[in-house]
């Protein structure tokens, strides 16, 4: 029987379907750049050249903003580090936000120094006047930013925001007694109000406790010598600096100062449970658990960090959806993340400027990072 010859439609189909075979295949990524791969060490504890791509991707991809410093530690050794030019390991950090979570912790080691309560009323003179609801706040509620004082942060304009008021309008001078003097909004303890000033108000507590009455130096030395001897020479923490104002007041909510390596020990201490790496208990026992316990205000809020929850409404911090639910996170203002996943024994900083509207695509570029360890 004669064979059949394939028809002219078939035969000059061939080529193209043959072509079309082979582009089904993915084109593998491009091999990371020496320079990415000489970030990384030798044993990361994870795919290597994974975790150089995902490195490299914070410093180089588009839409993310600048990337100055980026460390992550694995089981306590640094495994990947890499700085931007004209940054490096010595360089100082301003945290932002982060600050926030060094004032709870100098508030976290008051409390267990038996020196202040976490519930009962916040000692605050001017709220313990007969009849005034703020009152009822505690510091707890401050912990977990559900006081209920008018502190609209982030508003528009900008000028009117209650963090640049305080910081650099009318509550210059005096910025807690600026913060402590705003009416309730809220019934203390039932609203979610992330605010800076209320981190000036606890660190106006520290202050008040480590120095009652004293002078405006008397005030900055008692709290910068309190944070010294107990948190900073523990840790080996050589850069960690904050500032204060004119009534001697540290600036808790957005002015402490230190390197990454630095900024990356005191993720180590949280992931420990305020055990150093020397073994030394640091902070107090249990007191990373309550820091870490949701608000009842806000699922993705405990006390002065973040947690890798969903939030519901419009405010999304982290990636619950593609990240360990253990994972927390201080974070600060123009694209300041140190995060914690204490399941992966991981610790991630990155330190760099990025507006808003790039801050989802850098959150993206940082659960990469993450997803390298799962």
């Amino acid at each position: 029987m004669p064979r059949r010859r394939p028809s002219t439609a078939a035969t000059l189909l061939l080529p193209a379907l043959l072509a079309g075979c082979g582009s089904d295949a993915p084109t593998p990524p491009a091999p990371p750049s020496a320079e990415a791969l000489s970030a990384i060490a030798a044993r990361p504890g994870a795919d290597r050249v994974q975790l150089a791509r995902a490195v490299d991707a914070l410093f180089t991809a588009e839409g993310i903003g600048e990337t100055r410093a980026m460390l992550v530690l694995h089981d306590g050794q640094a495994v990947a580090q890499r700085y931007a030019e004209g940054f490096g390991p010595d360089s100082r950090f301003q945290g932002w936000s982060m600050s926030k979570t060094v004032t709870g912790l100098l508030i976290g080691l008051l409390i267990a120094d038996g020196r202040l309560a976490l519930d009962g009323p916040a000692p605050v003179p001017l709220w313990q006047r007969a009849g005034d609801p703020r009152g009822e706040i505690s510091v707890r509620h401050l912990l977990q930013m559900r006081g209920g004082l008018r502190h609209q942060e982030m508003a528009d304009p900008v000028y009117e925001s209650a963090e640049v008021r305080m910081m650099f309008g009318d509550g210059r001078d005096d910025m807690a007694a600026w913060a402590e003097a705003q009416v309730l909004e809220h019934a203390p303890g039932t609203t979610f109000t992330y605010s800076t000033p209320t981190s000036v108000i606890l660190s106006d507590i520290a202050a008040r406790v480590l120095s009652p009455d004293g002078s405006p130096e008397e005030r900055q030395a008692a709290v910068a010598g309190y944070l010294q001897t107990r948190l900073a020479a523990p840790l080996g923490l050589r850069s960690l600096t904050a500032e204060y104002d004119r009534q001697g007041t540290m600036v808790g909510g957005a002015m402490v100062w230190a390197t990454a390596p630095d900024w990356a020990r005191l993720g180590e201490v949280l992931r420990r449970e305020g055990v150093a790496a020397s073994g030394t208990q640091v902070l107090p026992r249990g007191w990373v658990d309550l820091m870490r316990e949701a608000s009842p205000a806000a699922s993705d809020y405990g006390g002065t960090l973040w947690l890798n929850r969903p939030s519901g409404g419009e405010r999304q911090v982290l990636f619950p959806q593609a990240g360990p639910a253990d994972l927390f996170a201080m974070i600060g203002h123009l694209g300041q993340y140190v995060l914690v996943a204490p399941e992966q024994g991981l610790t991630v900083v990155r330190l760099g400027k990025t507006d808003a509207a790039e801050r989802p695509a850098l959150v993206r570029a940082l659960a990469d990072v993450v997803a390298v360890y799962r």
